[in-house]
């Protein structure tokens, strides 16, 4: 019994001691047989891989998707559905949609008509070129956009930025006709130019203009806007053509002992009240949308009713006076297509359709991510670009999306694009039969409602938050704004978009390194810096780069790793610590390497050879391995100083250090 409880205990302990030898054998396999080499991506056919790169540039949507495996008379049904949306939602409309479609549509109606006016008025326009381009432009969108929640019309920014440039080229009061005629020209060009955009795809070039760039341009756009409408609400007769700031408020205050008119104040004041009071109870509760949507046509009729009954017209009060009736005339014959004129309507024209496509495209993004569906911006620049074209053709000026008659549209509960067939519907009855209403209609309203409307692209919040999360986005922001209050439309979007670039180039140039460390008990490798507790490996250092490796960073990258080395070697040779034989570079974040990059790097292999220090690479990506094999640079330090892990490199230099950290 005894000796086969000990036969038992010997066998439960060869067991044992099988399983710790196991274990041993298992951890020697690990530490030597599953040490990868980093694979080398076979080699692709120079015309496919320039294919793809195409490919992924103009066309990462595979917009042609849909047209895969399809029989050729499906395929022109989808090439029409395409170039035409509504052929393809419309298929499914209902009288529910139409009943949200129907209510939004009147809601923006009530809204664009005054808008509009004023608008009109803001571009050295007559009012009726505004109700003009809420007519055929949104028509036009309505069949060929794709978004649902856009309502298309004219701007205030765009308004202002064409009133500005045109005026400088022909006096919008001597040469009326002339004006009108490069204002066609400017809105045709505009069109061609965000067409064009769209059938080439390059979409992607307004995404140059930042986010918080936008934010400072809208604010300083309202600023001037609204700064400009001073001249309506005051009653001034003689006032300075120039938008900034200064020349404005010296105009205003040179004004004041003999151009101010007390009653346009009291009327421009009261209904400004009652308009940003509108404003606030529709921001207070949703619920009640439609009270500052239907404000300014309320504020419209009260103040043309009180004009007519008082005759204040006679006491200095500037009335609008004449507004054609009927719909839009055409104008193909008075676009300049030769001449002097042709240049200065091209080039008005682009910058104006970039504005308005960047405000448009904007916008559409927006409602789209609150109804969750995809917006094609490439499709969205056609149908803009389109109805602009054929706006410049019936009498029209650049239309783009509205952000408040949008979210007015939004919360009206649009369901479809049959929301601007609807408001074009009473913009076309208010052209026929109504505009002889407005004779008597005060311009201090319309300063009143261009200003409240105005007042919603000043996003504080907005500013502050980017201020929060990058200072270089603010500052940019603030550029913007400041070059729009205090220069111009033009230059603060100059300022803009060289504040967006500046950026770009310094985060190019300048790239992010970081010194990594292993984390307790794993093998992972972070950043020291956001990880206090990563622990550096003894006699190794760690250096991740956090950017493609061009020529326009190669120098600065390997300049800024030598850098780390002399850091790391002052350190160590101050604590006593052994000295530095390796040094890793973490290429994972390296998406790519040109010619110089790769000198670059040969240059770093060279100093570090005199130092006494080994180069090892960890995990650099398919396109980068290709070419550092490609230009020798992989034969040069050996195929087996690079590995797919941090951890692979750590554990292969210093193995019993790594285990120790």
């Amino acid at each position: 019994m005894a000796s086969k409880s000990h036969s038992n205990g010997e066998e439960v302990e060869t067991k044992d001691m099988d399983i710790r030898s196991l274990s041993s054998s298992r951890r020697h396999v690990h530490n030597t047989q599953y040490l990868h080499k980093v694979g080398v991506p076979p080699k692709q056919n120079l015309f496919r891989e320039f294919t793809a790169t195409v490919k992924e540039t103009f066309f990462a949507d595979d917009p042609l998707r849909h047209f895969k495996d399809q029989p050729r008379s499906q395929k022109l049904i989808l090439g029409i559905q395409a170039i035409f949306p509504i052929l393809e939602w419309g298929r499914s409309y209902s009288w529910r949609k139409f009943r949200g479609d129907l209510i939004a549509g009147l809601t923006i109606a009530s809204l664009c008509i005054p808008q509009d006016i004023g608008y009109a008025k803001l571009a050295n326009l007559d009012p009726q070129y505004g109700l003009y381009s809420s007519f055929v432009p949104p028509l036009i969108y309505a069949f060929m956009g794709s978004s649902r929640d856009i309502a298309i019309g004219p701007v205030a920014v765009v308004s202002l930025l064409l009133g500005t440039k045109l005026s400088r080229e022909i006096d919008p009061i001597k040469n009326a006709a002339e004006y009108r005629r490069l204002a066609f020209t400017a809105t045709f060009f505009a069109g061609i130019t965000q067409a064009t955009l769209g059938f080439l795809r390059l979409g992607f070039l307004i995404d140059f203009l930042s986010h918080a760039a936008i934010v400072g341009f809208m604010a300083g756009a309202a600023v001037t806007i609204a700064l400009q409408q001073l001249k309506g609400l005051l009653g001034i007769i003689k006032f300075t053509k120039e938008t900034d700031i200064i020349s404005v408020m010296h105009s205003v205050w040179g004004n004041v002992h003999h151009g101010w008119n007390w009653q346009t104040i009291l009327i421009g004041v009261s209904f400004l009240s009652f308009l940003l009071f509108a404003k606030y109870i529709g921001k207070k509760n949703r619920k009640f949308f439609w009270v500052p949507a239907i404000a300014p046509l309320i504020s419209v009729i009260l103040s043309t009713f009180f004009v007519y009954i008082t005759h204040a017209e006679k006491k200095g009060v500037q009335i609008v006076k004449n507004i054609e009736k009927g719909i839009n005339p055409s104008s193909v014959n008075q676009i300049y297509f030769t001449g002097e004129y042709l240049l200065k309507g091209l080039r008005i024209g682009v910058v104006a359709g970039m504005i308005a496509l960047t405000e448009a495209v904007a916008i559409g993004r927006t409602f789209a991510s609150m109804k969750d569906y995809q917006l094609d911006g490439n499709r969205e620049m056609v149908a803009l670009g389109t109805m602009n074209v054929v706006g410049s053709m019936t009498s029209c000026y650049v239309a783009t999306g509205s952000f408040s008659r949008s979210a007015v549209n939004y919360m009206a509960g649009c369901e479809t694009a049959v929301s601007n067939i609807i408001m074009s519907c009473v913009v076309f009855l208010t052209l026929e039969f109504i505009t002889p209403l407005f004779k008597y209609t005060p311009n201090a309203i319309l300063a009143a409602i261009i200003i409240s409307a105005v007042v919603g692209l000043i996003d504080v919040p907005a500013a502050i938050l980017i201020w929060k999360i990058d200072k270089f986005d603010f500052v940019a922001c603030l550029g913007a704004f400041l070059g729009v209050v205090f220069a111009s439309v033009e230059k603060g979007l100059l300022i803009a978009v060289s504040i967006s670039f500046a950026k770009i180039l310094l985060q190019v140039t300048r790239p992010r390194t970081a010194i990594l460390g292993k984390l307790p008990r794993t093998t992972v490798y972070r950043n020291i810096l956001q990880y206090p507790e990563a622990a550096k490996v003894p006699g190794l250092l760690i250096v991740r780069v956090d950017s493609a490796i061009y020529f326009s960073n190669s120098n600065y990258v390997k300049e800024r790793i030598l850098r780390w080395l002399i850091n790391e070697e002052e350190q160590v040779k101050a604590t006593r610590q052994p000295t530095i034989q390796f040094l890793i570079v973490e290429m994972s974040p390296v998406t790519d390497i040109d010619t110089s990059g790769v000198h670059a790097l040969e240059e770093l292999h060279r100093s570090l050879q005199k130092k006494g220090v080994q180069l090892i690479l960890a995990n650099p990506g398919p396109v980068v391995i290709d070419k550092l094999h490609a230009s020798n640079f992989a034969n040069l330090i050996g195929d087996d100083k690079i590995f797919p892990t941090v951890a692979d490199a750590v554990s292969s230099c210093s193995p019993k250090l790594v285990e120790e950290v």
